[in-house]
This record gives C-alpha cells, sequence and structure tokens, in this order.
C-alpha cells in the first residue's frame, strides 16, 4: 500500500483506535458504501440507538463521516476528505467476513420517523 498523504502522528494513532472497535469498523465499511440512518444501523447491529449514536458521534470527532439531513432523518456516509482516509479505505476493502455479511442481510429500508 502506498499512502500518498503524510499523515499525523497523533490523528494517526486515534484513527487505528477508532477501527479497533469491530461494531465501528463494521459501520465505516457500510457508510463506504452507502449512506444509512441511525434507524437503520441500530435494526442491522440489533443494538441500542444510544450505543449507535455514541459511535456515530466517536466517528463524527475523528472527521471520518458526514451527516446529510433530510427533513428530520439524519444520513451518515464516509467522508471524502479526512487525512486518513486512504488508510481506512486500505483497511476496509480489505474487509469481508460472515459476520459483515450477517449484518448487511438485516439492511432494510428507512423505518425511522
Amino acid at each position: 500500500m502506498a499512502v500518498q498523504t503524510k499523515l499525523d502522528c497523533k490523528r494517526t494513532v486515534n484513527c487505528m483506535k477508532i477501527l479497533s472497535d469491530p461494531t465501528r469498523l463494521l459501520m465505516l465499511k457500510l457508510l463506504q458504501e452507502k449512506p444509512y440512518c441511525v434507524c437503520q444501523l441500530v435494526d442491522m447491529f440489533e443494538t441500542s440507538q444510544p450505543a449507535v449514536s455514541q459511535h456515530i458521534r466517536k466517528l463524527k470527532q475523528a472527521d471520518m463521516i458526514k451527516e446529510d439531513r433530510r427533513e428530520q432523518w439524519r444520513f451518515y456516509s464516509l467522508r471524502d476528505d479526512f487525512p486518513e482516509r486512504e488508510l481506512v479505505e486500505a483497511v476496509l476493502n480489505q474487509l469481508e467476513d460472515d459476520v459483515l455479511q450477517a449484518v448487511k442481510q438485516k439492511a432494510k429500508p428507512v423505518s425511522c420517523g
């Protein structure tokens, strides 16, 4: 892997901490593919809304995801412009396992509102 962007040590360590959590890693993989609403992530991960919101908060604080408001709903997706993007995508592009497939199979249309 040839990373072109020069990375800041502190931000890179924080990025690795974010990626070290299995739920956040899987969320990033999903958000790399398409935008999701919190309610969809709650259903897919079979966890509480506050738990998903905490993961989303950490991903937003790390500038890894962006929020798109559509009426009363908020959709999240991977940002195009964070310094560690190439590093994160190198990891995400290699990620494919049974847990990820099981989570993807639970995807449903937006159900919140």
